[in-house]
């Protein structure tokens, strides 16, 4: 049974939230602080049903409120962010029925980004990475994980805005408390991106937050991890050369970092794949004469596998600015902020 109890401070810190969100104020986009993480939209087409080589997508949902993260849950479904709503929703992989799975989080409160970025299951519980709602940017939140508590009840279990204040990167920022992106599990806790302050922290289940590798300006993005492997998608800095998308293999415990794979533009995220292969979600070209800030062009963006010399070749082409990618047996499924979600099948088979 879901609790139903709210503003309660938890053991270890928690603090459990009440589920109706307040009224947020809406600031003016940090546009030159944000980089690569503003507005991404996507307009998928469907077509006809796809041979067992046909990697073209297919519209599996529509009409989710600012979606940017994904999770496959213990049960098979898809679970999605909805940073407008405030919610997680929960997608049937097969007949692409929604349904909400829990509400109440904290609304997006600048314009295209921010709120609820990603989703992640650790021993069968969901968390939600929440980014940009603290009162630094005129909301009333905090940036942090959430633990879901139930339909309508959240624990804030690690407040990461407040560690970032206090541990400011080394590379240039406007927003102190960060800008997180992406959630991960790693060994019993989390491991978390921050694209504009460039580093990946390591965030236990108690708040315990630390420092697990920091880059230099290169936008961390997606993350993935097989055991202690951990892969780190970058965007890379304005423009977003093909060349500066790169996956990169970070050693905590020897604190570095090798490239395994470039040649995408504006990488924002990576998974693991059929037959072991890295998969790199990409959300497109980028015109150099845009603000910084602004989103890739349109139908540009693609999914790509990593080769073993290092390339990145194209699987399916004319993605219109994607934001994250689950991948499922030989089926990948690649939601974005405009609310869709489309299927990409057969992607392990070579054409």
């Amino acid at each position: 049974m879901w609790p139903s109890d709210a503003g309660v401070r938890q053991p270890g810190g928690g603090i459990r939230m009440k589920s109706s969100a307040k009224g947020l104020v809406r600031h003016p986009i940090l546009a030159a602080a944000l980089g690569p993480l503003m507005v991404l939209t996507f307009a998928a087409a469907a077509g006809a049903a796809p041979s067992s080589t046909d990697h073209r997508p297919q519209v599996l949902t529509t009409g989710l409120q600012g979606s940017v993260g994904s999770a496959v849950g213990p049960d098979g479904a898809l679970y999605v962010t909805e940073a407008l709503a405030g919610r997680v929703s929960r997608v049937d992989r097969r007949t692409g029925r929604t349904s909400t799975y829990a509400d109440g989080l904290p609304r997006r409160v600048l314009p295209g980004v921010g709120g609820a970025m990603d989703v992640a299951f650790l021993r069968g519980r969901a968390y939600v990475l929440v980014t940009l709602v603290s009162p630094d940017v005129g909301g009333t939140g905090i940036d942090g994980i959430y633990r879901v508590d139930g339909p309508h009840a959240f624990t804030v279990v690690a407040d990461i805005g407040a560690w970032s204040v206090d541990h400011p990167p080394v590379t240039p920022f406007t927003v102190a408390t960060g800008v997180q992106y992406a959630l991960q599990p790693y060994r019993g806790g989390f491991l978390v991106t921050d694209g504009h302050h460039n580093r990946v922290l390591q965030v236990g289940l108690r708040g315990d937050i630390s420092q697990a590798y920091a880059f230099g300006n290169v936008v961390p993005t997606g993350l993935a991890t097989r055991g202690r492997t951990v892969i780190v998608a970058q965007a890379g800095p304005v423009p977003h050369l093909p060349s500066n998308g790169r996956l990169v293999a970070l050693s905590i415990r020897e604190n570095s970092a090798r490239e395994v794979a470039s040649g995408a533009p504006l990488l924002v995220d990576v998974e693991f794949g059929p037959h072991h292969r890295l998969y790199a979600l990409a959300q497109g070209r980028f015109t150099s004469s845009n603000p910084e800030g602004s989103p890739a062009d349109p139908d540009t963006g693609g999914l790509y596998r990593a080769g073993e010399g290092g390339a990145l070749t194209l699987v399916a082409p004319g993605l219109d600015r994607p934001t994250s990618v689950e991948i499922a047996g030989d089926t990948a499924y690649v939601v974005t902020l405009a609310g869709t979600v489309v299927v990409i099948p057969a992607i392990g088979r070579h054409r």
